[in-house]
């Protein structure tokens, strides 16, 4: 049964990975509509051909990975299942340690072990690519001391998360999702608000902006918005990538403006002011708190999925899988799995979400600055940096982006002032 199982688990994979493969490289959808050729939005305008060439194939390449690597991860776990690994590092747990933190922190350490290591291949390609399309500076050392902390972060989180969820199936197999819902909203509270001062120091040095003529242009901006905020940040990129970013971070006291130094570098005082505006939209509009809001309900519902569909697999095929019962540490993978499998198929709708929100905050952000000049040009300069595709295909669009691509926010400032192309060359006459 368990060989069946895999056979016919294998074949899916592989008929989605072809499907996916065709829809990707050979669709031909993404296009730029008639209509915006030869506008601003047209990255024929602002990109020459050799990085057009580059970001088409760049694109294709990344999206293909993404709708490729999550499948794959429920592959391994289901595999890890059914070749008994999950019962062999079970038993270890056991023999080793009485109480279950301490099975847990055993268990967990060797299936995080193995998941690094089975896909380290697949991780090292895309830093690869990312090099060779000239998007990632970092080093290889680098770039591996930020995987070992991501493994280490990971096993901590996973460590607490895990022996509090196993924890309460133990007791009560019929609510443990209820009460781990009712934790998560305290925990997951506490991490945002750690995070700024803890966790992201992990993988960059951040420091006060140097350049004070700004941080009080920015400052200003923020006291117009009415946002409290007392310094800006800046976190060394330049060491690691070519993209640029900004963005705003943490909750209460901990709460911070951070730019990256590709930005400060490569973007004009009026353009970080526009991105600056656009993170204070979110913060105005309270876009953190409708987050938290939907985070809080999807979770509720997700883990309520979670435990109807782990209690009929593991009652029809817990003996394929070598899972006893519900509480036993063996069917982590199984959890991560469901979990995992429920993120992606609700990310159309967080997506969504988000991308509306995103949209929010472009629009506050020219009703700010009032500088569509800027925020065009920023969007422009976003797209070379990153290699963005500014027209997805549907799919990509749906389960990717998080933000507008970057053809509808060109599009949303030009339909706006469509003299936007003329003052531009006037800006550019007036700087020579």
């Amino acid at each position: 049964m368990a060989k069946k199982i895999g056979i016919i688990t294998l074949m899916l994979f592989g008929v989605y990975a072809v499907g996916m493969y065709f829809y990707i490289f050979h669709s031909g959808s993404g296009d730029i509509p008639e209509v915006l050729k030869g506008t601003v939005a047209d990255p024929a305008v602002f990109m020459s051909p050799h990085e057009l060439l580059l970001s088409e194939d760049f694109s294709k390449i990344r999206n293909f990975l993404f709708f490729v690597a999550t499948p794959l991860e429920w592959l391994i776990y289901a595999f890890i299942l059914l070749l008994g690994i999950s019962r062999l590092f079970e038993k270890k747990a056991t023999l080793r340690a009485k109480t279950t933190l301490f099975q847990t922190i055993i268990y967990v350490f060797w299936l995080s072990l193995l998941m690094y290591i089975v896909l380290w291949p697949l991780e090292y390609y895309k830093y690869y690519l990312s090099k060779d399309y000239g998007i990632s500076t970092q080093t290889f050392p680098s770039w591996m001391r930020d995987g070992l902390v991501d493994l280490g972060v990971n096993y901590v989180m996973s460590i607490v998360v895990m022996s509090v969820i196993y924890g309460l199936m133990k007791k009560s197999e019929k609510k443990w999702w209820f009460y781990t819902w009712l934790l998560s909203i305290p925990f997951s509270i506490f991490v945002m608000f750690v995070q700024p001062v803890i966790i992201d120091p992990l993988y960059n040095d951040f420091y006060p902006l140097q350049n004070k003529e700004l941080e009080a242009k920015i400052l200003a901006l923020a006291d117009q918005a009415k946002i409290p905020s007392d310094h800006v940040y800046e976190v060394n990129m330049a060491e690691k990538t070519n993209a640029l970013n900004a963005y705003v971070t943490g909750i209460g006291s901990n709460s911070r403006i951070v730019l990256w130094d590709t930005t400060l570098n490569r973007l004009t005082d009026k353009e970080i002011l526009f991105i600056m505006a656009h993170e204070m939209g979110h913060y105005v509009e309270k876009h953190i708190y409708f987050g938290m809001a939907g985070y809080i309900l999807l979770t509720f519902i997700g883990l309520w999925l979670t435990s109807k569909i782990m209690r009929w697999i593991i009652t029809r095929y817990g003996q394929v899988l070598k899972i006893k019962k519900l509480g036993d540490i063996g069917s982590i993978p199984l959890f991560l799995l469901i979990t995992s499998f429920l993120l992606f198929a609700a990310s159309p709708l967080t997506n969504y979400f988000s991308r509306y929100q995103e949209s929010r905050a472009d629009q506050y952000a020219i009703k700010l600055t009032g500088d569509h000049a800027a925020a065009v040009s920023s969007f422009q300069k976003l797209t070379k940096a990153g290699l963005s595709e500014v027209n997805p295909p549907i799919l990509v669009k749906w389960f990717r982006y998080t933000h507008p691509p970057m053809l509808e926010r060109i599009y949303s400032v030009y339909k706006d002032n469509p003299n936007i192309e003329q003052e531009k060359k006037e800006e550019r006459k007036r700087k020579n």
